[in-house]
């Protein structure tokens, strides 16, 4: 799973709220220094705004819908200048004299200015990454186009405003990359995302019939030259920057180890992140053998179950233990309706265990638009923390029209009926819609942009846990085999990103952590094989969140005995937004704020 809103926080920026909402950047304290820090927020946060439109869109802030960002190096010099002022101001507070919640803010807040301007002046991904070029065009066209936050007439007025911009944008995106930097995997990657931009034009002028006059000849020109435009760069990447581009996508560990740092808001490093995923891979491992015993016990041709087996046989037990799961695959096109099927079973165990308290903010389950498809099967989309009431999107990327029977089936095997109750589990129910429905409505709008990648990650693979030990599916074998595997995917996640950007992994040794150690099937692994080459330190934030997740939860049994009840710790977690888990702790438990 991927976040759309944070992805494109991290790409572009961050924006900012409309006045209403402002002066509640940050939770209200009696001190000096609390108003200190709620003006510096409310300045961030304003300063934004005007910097990343775009984002702006996303979080439900609409003064801008109708600009683009600025991705020159003007531009840029501009986000690092207000970055580094804002710095400045943050670091003159004396934190001791903030309010606990305030403390917890300015440490996510300086954590997120330190991070953009690292990004900007050390990591310089504006130069190599083209694919947060296709995120920032894609996103201010979708973010106006998928959520009813505003009349369609209006909608579609800021759309053909974006549409003028969007052709420059493209060509200024081509003079920032610099070729002989751009990794050929991201070039080759951003070949299939930005074709997918023809589909948001299409979108917007399927709509169109809603306007007239000037309004109706302005959009269709927009959309006409923004046309052209995306054919532009279409050629312009598949014949120029393709065969050029001769980048190393491997970014090392002084870079790897310093976004990480950013990534997690946490003093975890690389090495310890190894030695505690490669110990869970050998704890899940031996549980599933455990169930897979049960599982082919007695079955014709069978293979031998020992009770200390030998590697070969533990796996050879497992293997056969999964086939009997992968024999129930949705129908090829069947992804959707087997997805909304699940979310109504996910949401009904839920509130009859009473397990968390099930907000009631809408949530769809749609096909993942063409622009965002190529790195992950499956998103969540929440809406901003200011567009009340609108709805959550479940996101599932469809099988290609050009994939073979045999690499459709690949994929439909991994995901399937088991596999994909584990996937709704993670996204929608009670996941990331969940947890961030929650998060939305926590006063700090501040926190609620800048939420945590692990805190969030790591409760959708909590949550996971959280309805095999409840029982869910009434303990069905294969469920739990499925349940457990998708956790050994979460492990190697974070095997796998350090190994590609830091220990030099080939991608045969990749397919074989992910084939065979962690039983993926061939379609999963290699395209987990792209977003591994395309992305860096994500991809370790589902295991390290979901350790964190659990420390926090055995502190919570340990202090509160015979008082703790799932339900009243869920919702307490939940009460304090998405900050990093060592920040929920000392909230929850009365600790330093560190």
């Amino acid at each position: 799973m991927r976040l759309t809103r944070r992805h494109l926080l991290a790409a572009a920026s961050l924006a900012a709220l409309v006045p209403l909402d402002l002066a509640a950047a940050a939770e209200v304290g009696g001190s000096p220094q609390d108003a200190a820090f709620a003006k510096v927020s409310k300045d961030w946060l304003e300063g934004y705004l005007k910097l990343s439109p775009a984002f702006a869109t996303i979080i439900g802030d609409h003064r801008y819908d109708a600009e683009l960002d600025d991705v020159s190096a003007a531009g840029r010099a501009a986000r690092i200048r207000f970055n580094k002022d804002v710095l400045a101001a943050l670091e003159a507070i004396p934190h001791a004299g903030l309010s606990r919640a305030n403390q917890v803010d300015a440490a996510i807040l300086g954590n997120q200015v330190r991070g953009q301007i690292w990004t900007d002046e050390v990591l310089q991904d504006w130069a190599w990454d083209p694919l947060i070029y296709s995120n920032i065009a894609g996103s201010a066209l979708d973010g106006l186009m998928a959520r009813e936050f505003a009349p369609l007439p209006d909608r579609l007025r800021s759309a053909a405003g974006r549409m003028e911009k969007l052709p420059a944008f493209l060509a200024q995106s081509r003079k920032e990359l610099q070729p002989a930097r751009v990794p050929k995997i991201h070039a080759e990657t951003m070949v299939g995302q930005n074709k997918g931009l023809h589909s948001l034009v299409a979108q917007v002028t399927a709509q169109a019939g809603v306007l007239g006059g000037a309004d109706r000849a302005r959009l269709d020109a927009a959309a006409a030259g923004l046309t052209r435009a995306i054919d532009e760069h279409q050629a312009w990447l598949e014949n120029e920057l393709v065969p050029a581009a001769a980048g190393d996508f491997r970014i090392g560990a002084e870079k790897y180890d310093r976004k990480l740092a950013f990534a997690l808001n946490s003093p975890l490093s690389r090495a310890e992140i190894k030695t505690k995923a490669l110990a869970a891979l050998t704890d899940i491992r031996a549980q599933m053998y455990g169930i897979a015993r049960g599982v082919v016990a007695g079955r014709p041709g069978a293979p031998d179950a020992p009770a200390n087996p030998s590697p070969e046989q533990q796996q050879k037990v497992i293997e056969a233990a999964l086939e009997l799961a992968y024999d129930r695959k949705p129908a090829r096109g069947g992804l959707v309706e087997e997805a909304e099927r699940q979310l109504k079973q996910t949401t009904d165990f839920v509130r009859a265990k009473g397990l968390v308290t099930v907000p009631t903010e809408p949530v769809k389950i749609i096909l993942t638009p063409e622009y965002q498809r190529g790195v992950a099967v499956a998103y969540c989309d929440p809406p901003g923390p200011l567009d009340k009431g609108q709805s959550t999107f479940y996101k599932i990327s469809p099988i290609p029209d050009d994939w073979t029977d045999a690499q459709a089936d690949s994929f439909l095997r991994e995901y399937n009926v088991y596999g994909m109750q584990e996937v709704t589990i993670h996204e929608a129910m009670p996941g990331h819609y969940l947890q961030l429905a929650h998060s939305n409505r926590y006063p700090s709008v501040l926190r609620s942009v800048l939420y945590s990648g692990s805190f969030v990650e790591g409760w959708a693979v909590y949550a996971q846990d959280v309805m095999a030990e409840a029982g869910y599916l009434g303990g069905d074998p294969l469920y739990l085999l499925a349940h457990l595997k998708l956790h050994l995917r979460v492990i190697a996640n974070a095997i796998l990103d350090q190994g590609v950007h830091v220990d030099g992994m080939s991608r045969e040794a990749a397919m074989e952590l992910m084939t065979v150690q962690a039983f993926q099937q061939e379609r999963e692994a290699a395209g987990k094989w792209v977003r591994a080459q395309v992305s860096s330190a994500q991809l370790p934030t589902y295991f390290v969140g979901w350790q964190e997740h659990w420390a926090l939860r055995r502190e919570a049994e340990k202090r509160w005995g015979a008082d703790f009840n799932l339900m009243r710790y869920h919702d307490k977690v939940l009460s304090f937004g998405s900050p990093p888990a060592r920040f929920v702790g000392q909230l929850m438990f009365d600790q330093p704020i560190a």
